[in-house]
């Protein structure tokens, strides 16, 4: 799929006008500063759409502590062997040495909204007129009994890219013969990719490989997930017996853990495991609580352009923002992002702000050549991003579709992966 400008660009007509005035810049300073917290799909597409759309007439500065960036997108594909973890990195040079962006490998420890500025774990301030946050997520803490971030090397959440991501393949490829694995699954909302149940599937495949006899079970707290007549077909085709669903009315609602030996505790059944993939409930990531713009545990938006209700200044993208009908992937994280770049430059430059669109669109790998999908287009009412139609993948599907599908998966990557790093 090549994603482009026109497809996502823009912000409605109605605040086109309100924005077409340059803003008056603090401190007498020359070019209006931008400053964009975290180099995922939002926050690289956003600072890349906004220097390149701008040709220099934005000073851009992207915060993100790591020079690596590993895609959540995909990662479950690194389980199932069907990607090696190099596939997933992209570095940050191009945005720099081709967009003329100011990239600062450092922590964002704070935002100043009165002073405008931006805390760093280093030291200084970086000073803003416009700022982006999409710092992605963290976790709700307490909402796992037993798991806390101390345990994540004992029982990953690997719902960050990179190292988590490869520990749990580690612990995955070293279970004994006949193992059992266990995933705590999380309730809604969450990130997604790297989705639950299709890591279910890639680490069923994996392990029907090396390790046959081995055992899955999802304890999972929600009466039903998304594509689950999809992936209950695909677990029924390719993976009989091994995987063990408990919903609500099998105790997957009460849920504890003990890392230190290595048991869940599923409505008051003890299992014990080999691996433990604890995936605890969500909120926005620490600098937009810092930032004292979101309700508790997400960031609310206004849909036109992604800016904070808390403060015209600030916008929020992807999985930290609560926005309405759009999933937390980073295809919705690229998508709001053009929306948001456009009406940042607008309000900027005074240059032309285009009417805010939206699209979605989520993949997922049951086994080899079995891809599905889901997504939708979006518009911007006065109240969220409300979802306008959709479609979804059909159970019964021939082999030749779910392999087109799949190769649609692969095409979207390479596109979205250039699209935020160039």
């Amino acid at each position: 799929m090549k994603l482009n400008r026109r497809n996502f660009l823009g912000t409605s007509a109605a605040v086109a006008t309100s924005l077409s005035a340059p803003m008056v810049m603090a401190g007498g300073h020359g070019k209006p500063r931008l400053v964009v917290v975290g180099g995922g799909a939002g926050g690289a597409t956003a600072a890349r759409y906004a220097a390149k759309d701008s040709k220099g007439a934005i000073d851009v500065t992207l915060i993100e502590p790591t020079r690596q960036y590993y895609t959540c997108f995909f990662s479950n594909l690194y389980l199932g062997g069907f990607r090696d973890m190099d596939s997933l990195g992209h570095s940050y040079g191009t945005l720099a040495s081709d967009y003329g962006i100011n990239v600062v490998h450092d922590w964002a420890t704070g935002v100043d909204r009165d002073a405008k500025t931006v805390a760093l774990a280093g030291g200084g301030a970086v000073p803003y007129d416009k700022l982006i946050l999409s710092p992605g997520i963290d976790f709700i803490d307490g909402s796992v009994a037993g798991w806390d971030l101390s345990a994540q090397n004992v029982m990953p959440h690997a719902y960050k890219g990179g190292s988590q991501t490869e520990l749990l393949k580690a612990q995955l490829m070293a279970m004994p013969e006949g193992g059992v694995f266990v995933m705590v699954a999380p309730p809604n909302p969450y990130r997604c990719p790297p989705g639950p149940y299709e890591r279910v599937s890639m680490i069923a495949h994996m392990l029907k490989e090396t390790n046959p006899t081995a055992k899955i079970i999802v304890a999972d707290p929600k009466p039903k997930f998304s594509k689950q007549g999809l992936f209950e077909e695909g677990w029924a085709n390719h993976y009989d017996g091994m995987i063990e669903h408990l919903g609500p009315d099998f105790g997957g609602d009460d849920v504890s853990v003990n890392p230190a030996d290595m048991t869940v505790n599923i409505g008051g059944e003890v299992v014990q495991a080999d691996v433990v993939n604890v995936i605890p409930a969500m909120k926005a990531g620490r600098i937009a609580e810092l930032a004292g713009v979101t309700d508790g545990n997400w960031a609310p938006v206004n849909a036109v352009d992604m800016s904070s209700k808390a403060d015209p200044d600030i916008h929020v993208l992807g999985d930290a923002s609560s926005q309405g009908d759009m999933p937390k992937s980073g295809f919705s994280a690229n998508s709001q992002a053009k929306v948001c770049a456009n009406a940042v430059r607008g309000a900027l430059t005074g240059s032309q702000v285009f009417p805010a669109r939206f699209s979605n669109t989520c993949w997922s790998l049951i086994d080899t050549d079995d891809g599905v999908k889901v997504g939708a287009t979006y518009e911007a009412t006065d109240e969220k991003i409300a979802k306008v139609d959709g479609f979804i993948s059909k159970t019964g599907e021939s082999a030749d579709l779910r392999k087109a599908t799949y190769e649609e998966s692969l095409g979207w990557y390479a596109g979205i992966t250039s699209d935020m790093f160039g």
